[in-house]
């Protein structure tokens, strides 16, 4: 059985961990670190995708409301449209090597949105997939989005699911390029799962699903590290 470290990063500036993932990415496929699930939360961002105009068609907001709200756009290179992180979301950046035995794009999408299934439920919370599109929803509203890029078969990038997060900031976009779908969080679904146990949730199935055994994981940064 192969291994996953898990590192638990607080919270980072969005273009810190773009620059973190790129050299993750080749200390993997140079086999100087194994494979990795890095977990994180940013700063309120909005982030576009490499399909069609990246989603910048979908943003409401205006660049000087976004530049008064100090909301700032990143290209992130990850597939899919335009999406928003923030406080209390969780991201996920899976760094793995899917060889040899799990080259299938589509399975891995479909894993991760089994993994994140799987904490919802343990969070009281029946989420699904939506045939035809990614991520995993409660109803017509999204609880977990999922861009993801695959470089040779050496992923990055992966999901956000949202635990506490402050609903009303997708207003400034129009989540994933979807009309007349909305959003939700575990909070606003009645559960009281703290994030802490969430995000063990997600270590837990997430080393299931993918056929993990867990090693040492880092340490979360003292506060005032990257705050």
């Amino acid at each position: 059985m192969r291994t996953l470290e898990v590192r638990r990063l607080g919270v980072i500036p969005y273009a810190e961990a773009l620059a973190l993932q790129r050299a993750l990415v080749e200390d993997r496929r140079a086999e100087r670190v194994g494979d990795l699930l890095l977990l994180v939360e940013h700063p309120r961002v909005l982030t576009l995708g490499v399909r069609g105009d990246g989603g910048r068609g979908h943003v409401l907001a205006s660049p000087d409301v976004l530049a008064a709200e100090r909301v700032p756009v990143f290209e992130s290179g990850r597939g899919g449209d335009v999406t928003y992180h923030g406080p209390g979301q969780i991201v996920g950046y899976p760094i793995l090597d899917l060889h040899p035995d799990r080259l299938d794009v589509h399975r891995y999408v479909r894993d991760l949105e089994g993994v994140l299934i799987r904490v919802a439920a343990d969070c009281g919370v029946a989420a699904r997939r939506e045939p035809g599109l990614t991520g995993v929803w409660v109803g017509q509203e999204k609880l977990a989005a999922i861009g993801v890029r695959i470089s040779r078969w050496i992923t990055s990038h992966g999901f956000a699911l949202n635990v506490t997060t402050n609903l009303d900031d997708f207003q400034m976009i129009i989540p994933c390029g979807l009309t007349g779908r909305g959003v939700t969080s575990l909070e606003r679904l009645g559960s009281a799962a703290s994030r802490a146990t969430v995000e063990q949730r997600i270590v837990a199935h997430f080393a299931t699903v993918f056929d993990r055994e867990l090693v040492s994981e880092q340490p979360k940064p003292a506060m005032g590290m990257r705050r």
